[in-house]
C-alpha cells in the first residue's frame, strides 16, 4: 500500500428506518473494498436527492462507487410494470444515484457500479430491467441460496465470458472468469451507449462499460467487493478502479 495521498472515493448510501429514526447506511464490505482493494479513502454520500451539491461533490471526489442494496430501482424510472408485493424500494437513493451516475461520467470521474449500482447505471442510460429473472424462463438461477452460510452465498456461482479486447478481459488477462451471483433482477434492454463486457451462459449481460466515457466507467452485476483481497480477479478489478481514481487525484493536484 502506498503512503501517498489516497484518492477520495465516494460510496453511495442507502436509506433505512432503524427503530424510530431514518438512517443513511453503507455495508462494511463496500467500505473495505475501497480501503483494501482500491487503496482509497472512502467518503459516504448521503441519499439527499436534489439537496445533494453535485458539482461541489464531483469537484472534490476522485472516484465514485455505486453499491448493491436490498432495495431495487423503482420501475417507473424505466417504464416497467409495478413491482411484486413485498419488493423493497429506496426512492431517496434513486433520486440521488440516477442523476449522479451520468453527471459523474460526463465529468470524467471514475465510476464503479456494483449489483444495484449496475442496474442503476443501465436505467440511467435509458435501459430497462427484468424484475424477476427466475420467472422469465430463459435464464438460469441467479439468486443466492439464503439457507446457505454467507461464505457459500458469496462463493463462485457461474462463469461469465469476457468481451474480447474489452476492459475486463484486459484486467483479468483471460477470456472467462468465475463470479458470485446474488441478484433477482437483471438487464432487459441495454442502455444507450453501454458496451457489454461480460455475459453469462444464458445470455444475461453481467458487466458493461460506457462506450464514449472520458474516464473509467464500469458496471458489474456480481459482488467483487466480497473479501476482495482473497480473490485475484476481484482485487485486480478494484485495483484498476483505484488506479483510475489516483490518476484523477494527480490531475487535481
Amino acid at each position: 500500500m502506498s503512503s501517498a495521498r489516497k484518492p477520495l472515493i465516494g460510496i453511495t448510501c442507502c436509506t433505512d428506518q432503524l427503530g424510530l429514526h431514518p438512517f443513511h447506511i453503507v455495508g462494511e464490505k463496500y467500505i473495505l473494498g475501497i480501503v483494501q482493494g482500491a487503496d482509497g479513502m472512502p467518503v459516504l454520500i448521503p441519499a439527499l436527492g436534489e439537496q445533494l451539491p453535485v458539482d461541489q461533490l464531483l469537484d472534490t471526489l476522485d472516484g465514485l462507487m455505486f453499491t448493491g442494496s436490498p432495495s431495487n430501482v423503482e420501475p417507473h424510472h424505466y417504464a416497467g410494470p409495478a413491482s411484486a408485493a413485498g419488493t423493497r424500494h429506496d426512492p431517496k437513493r434513486d433520486a440521488t444515484t440516477l442523476p449522479l451516475i451520468k453527471a459523474a461520467i460526463v465529468r470524467g470521474v471514475p465510476v464503479l457500479c456494483i449489483c444495484r449500482g449496475f442496474q442503476e447505471m443501465n436505467v440511467a442510460f435509458g435501459g430497462s430491467l427484468h424484475q424477476r429473472l427466475h420467472e422469465v424462463g430463459s435464464y438460469q438461477e441467479h439468486r443466492e441460496d439464503k439457507d446457505q452460510p454467507i461464505e457459500i452465498q458469496y462463493g463462485p456461482a457461474h462463469e461469465v465470458q469476457l468481451e474480447p479486447g474489452g476492459l475486463l478481459q484486459r484486467i483479468a488477462g483471460r477470456n472467462s472468469v468465475q463470479v458470485n451471483s446474488l441478484h433477482t433482477q437483471g438487464v432487459d434492454r441495454l442502455g444507450t451507449g453501454l458496451r457489454p463486457e461480460a455475459t453469462a451462459a444464458d445470455g444475461l449481460i453481467e458487466a458493461f462499460t460506457v462506450a464514449d466515457a472520458p474516464g473509467f466507467a464500469l458496471g458489474v452485476q456480481w459482488h467483487p467487493e466480497w473479501k476482495v483481497s482473497d480473490n485475484p480477479f476481484y482485487l485486480s478489478l478494484f485495483q484498476a478502479f483505484g488506479n483510475a481514481c489516483r490518476a484523477r487525484a494527480a490531475r487535481h493536484s
